[in-house]
């Protein structure tokens, strides 16, 4: 990608835009099926697939997400212009929290873990198809504005929605015994809820410092045609 932001024809055949673009596809791709299928489910039957929803979209759900972990290497390699700091927060609370939901098998039927996934796929499917419009040379404005406008409040929608899944994980955790956890339950409330807020202010703050950069830089290309 040049400084101007478009591909050029050497570029659009190299190895890192081949790799970039089919990441960010496979990744458009998964979030799709993921939130097609729960909702296909839901109006087909109802409450009932609520329960269902982990077993239904769990496997495709975990492998998106533990492939989001190379988002961390792309920001780092230069590959993808993005903040560090706020997408390791982003990705580590999300595989950390998915770790324990598939642990806790008791949990993976209730509605919040419905209501979580949902959550973060309508958040993937905000910044994935500007990521592959960015990484093109042909970024949108609206989607821009869309992405951050909309993207910010269901980021804070999701931390809370974590936390109450937490939450309720913490009594089967205590009812699993000492044994599957080498730390008592209570602490882990204490440390982690304070952590995750203090990690989404962070990270809020963050974000609305590159949705300003990104409206810049777009408003500045406006005007200079």
């Amino acid at each position: 990608m040049n400084d101007k932001g478009k591909t050029t024809g050497g570029e659009m055949f190299s190895f890192r835009f081949v790799y970039i673009f089919s990441y960010n596809l496979f990744q458009f791709c998964g979030h799709t099926w993921i939130l097609s299928n729960t909702i296909a489910r839901f109006l087909t039957f109802g409450k009932d697939a609520i329960a269902d929803t982990f077993h239904s979209v769990g496997f495709v759900m975990s492998l998106c997400q533990l492939l989001s972990i190379l988002e961390l290497f792309h920001i780092a390699d230069g590959i993808e212009k993005a903040r560090l700091l706020p997408r390791f927060i982003q990705v580590t609370e999300k595989n950390l929290l998915l770790i324990l939901v598939i642990m806790l098998e008791e949990i993976q039927s209730e509605p919040v873990v419905c209501v979580q996934f949902l959550l973060w796929n309508i958040l993937d499917l905000l910044r994935y198809p500007h990521e592959l419009l960015r990484v093109m040379g042909t970024p949108s404005v609206t989607m821009l504005r869309t992405r951050y406008t909309l993207w910010i409040p269901l980021y804070v929608l999701s931390v809370a929605t974590e936390g109450v899944t937490l939450y309720q994980a913490l009594p089967l955790l205590e009812a699993a015994g000492p044994n599957s956890i080498p730390i008592h339950p209570p602490f882990i409330l204490l440390f982690y809820l304070p952590v995750l807020v203090l990690g989404a202010t962070v990270t809020v703050w963050q974000l609305l410092k590159e949705r300003q950069r990104h409206l810049d830089k777009l408003n500045n290309k406006i005007k200079r045609r």
